[in-house]
């Protein structure tokens, strides 16, 4: 057990320092001179250049990289272009903002995803089945935008429920979470009651059915379980979606946290927050489909001894 946990652990290493690189190459293919945007369109070119070899930008980019690498195991993100304020610093006071938004989705929609894929394979054929994937479907075409934007027009605008923007009350959360976690539901609805389905067909079912146990304790002991391997892997991607996926709730709806950040910094090409937060991005993907290759192992010992 401690083998496999070492093993998938040691593998994350190297995929984290070709994330480092694409992210680094990808942010200095973005178009655009930051220096010329600190400095004004009508500032001289000397002021211009002043800036450049401030901030290192004039150094050849394997040796900007070698910095870059060099902070990020200090824990020294840079400065920003825009704020000279420690991008380190920045992130985590937007951080706060987005965890609470990522939380309050984790809090119903994977739990009400997988509920609803297992009461539709249970009742496969049947109106409530229909009316789940129905559900499943819908909450999959519509665009995530398109229900933040609906939301605050019904429940903030017309009916005046909810906040249309902000983390201000309780009741702030609950138009972003519902259009971050929509998704999240519609996708885990479909592969539950897809993965629920195919376990129902295995040999262990039926002969549980075969021993007489209760309709209930085949479907929540053995089938359910076994059915969880798939259903685990597209959880652990779509959470790590909705970190990522903050960006565009947070625009919506006025949400001073991560993604809000991220955008903003690429409006003002300042690198090293851009640089900062995609690296944060991409570092908690590899690490809950770490999480993801752990829990394999712990639902099924077979996976860890292969």
């Amino acid at each position: 057990m401690s083998r496999y946990f070492v093993k998938r652990i040691l593998q994350t290493i190297p995929l984290m320092l070709v994330i480092s690189i694409l992210v680094f190459l990808f942010i200095h293919m973005i178009p655009g001179d930051p220096a010329r945007t600190m400095a004004g369109l009508d500032a001289e070119q000397s002021e211009v250049e002043a800036i450049r070899e401030e901030y290192g930008l004039n150094d050849p980019l394997i040796v900007q990289y070698v910095n870059y690498m060099k902070g990020l195991f200090t824990g020294d993100l840079g400065r920003s272009l825009k704020s000279d304020t420690p991008v380190a610093e920045l992130i985590v006071d937007r951080m706060q903002n987005t965890l609470k938004l990522v939380f309050a989705g984790i809090l119903w929609a994977p739990v009400l995803g997988i509920f609803i894929g297992v009461i539709s394979a249970i009742k496969r054929g049947k109106a409530l089945d229909h009316g789940c994937m129905l559900l499943a479907i819908t909450g999959l075409s519509a665009p995530g935008f398109w229900l933040g934007l609906m939301g605050i027009q019904i429940f903030s605008v017309q009916l005046g429920w909810l906040p249309s923007g902000g983390l201000d009350s309780w009741t702030g959360y609950i138009l972003p979470s519902f259009t971050m976690g929509c998704g999240i539901m519609a996708v885990l609805a479909r592969y539950s009651r897809s993965s629920m389905l195919e376990t129902l067909r295995e040999d262990y079912v039926r002969t549980a059915r075969a021993k007489g146990q209760k309709e209930f304790l085949v479907m929540f002991v053995h089938a359910f379980r076994n059915s969880l391997i798939q259903v685990i892997t597209i959880l652990g991607l779509q959470i790590g979606g909705l970190l990522s996926g903050s960006v565009l709730t947070e625009t919506v709806f006025s949400i001073p946290g991560m993604g809000r950040l991220l955008v903003d910094s690429i409006a003002f090409r300042d690198y090293p927050v851009i640089q900062g937060l995609l690296m944060l991005f991409a570092f908690q993907y590899v690490i809950i489909n770490l999480i993801v290759d752990l829990l394999y192992g712990v639902i099924n010992p077979k996976i860890r001894y292969d």
